[in-house]
């Protein structure tokens, strides 16, 4: 807070959704190695998608490659949230170095780049899509033929 009594705003990094292209690995302090799926990224940190949860609070050596760079440095395991299949266990960096961080920055900023290029920028004309509409059903006074269990009956048919 300033002086005034107003809080400052801090700005938060640019995260990207991965959604699990991304792999990674995650060396324990007890010499375990986690295998896991980059699901989200910033240079603060980051989301995996993990089969099960880590404790919170442990220390870990994350490593993933993303574009060109490949990230290797200390990680702190924060609190995991349950998925519908497996975990999403939230990190923060403690030991990423202002190169790999640089080098993050650069590949996040590049992969936002390429998907803000795939919007349609405001004052762009749009295609206008007709609805598609659902064909009519109408209700026939004569009942649907039913398959005969015989020498002329279609071998293709259901069997009820």
């Amino acid at each position: 807070m300033h002086s005034s009594g107003q809080k400052t705003a801090v700005e938060r990094p640019v995260r990207v959704k991965l959604g699990g292209t991304v792999l990674a690995l995650l060396r324990l302090q007890n010499g375990r190695q986690v295998r896991a799926k980059l699901h989200q990224i910033s240079v603060t940190g980051g989301v995996l998608h993990a089969e099960k949860p880590l404790d919170e609070g442990i220390s870990v050596e994350i490593i993933f490659h993303l574009c060109s760079t490949t990230v290797r440095c200390q990680a702190r395991a924060l609190f995991p949230l349950w998925a519908t299949q497996g975990y999403l266990q939230p990190f923060e960096f403690r030991s990423l170095s202002e190169k790999d961080r640089t080098q993050l920055q650069a590949e996040i900023d590049g992969l936002v780049k390429s998907l803000s290029a795939l919007v349609v920028p405001p004052g762009m004309p749009w295609v206008e899509v007709p609805p598609i509409e659902a064909p009519s059903v109408e209700a026939t006074a004569e009942p649907a033929p039913v398959a005969q269990n015989g020498p002329e009956s279609d071998s293709n048919a259901p069997v009820s």
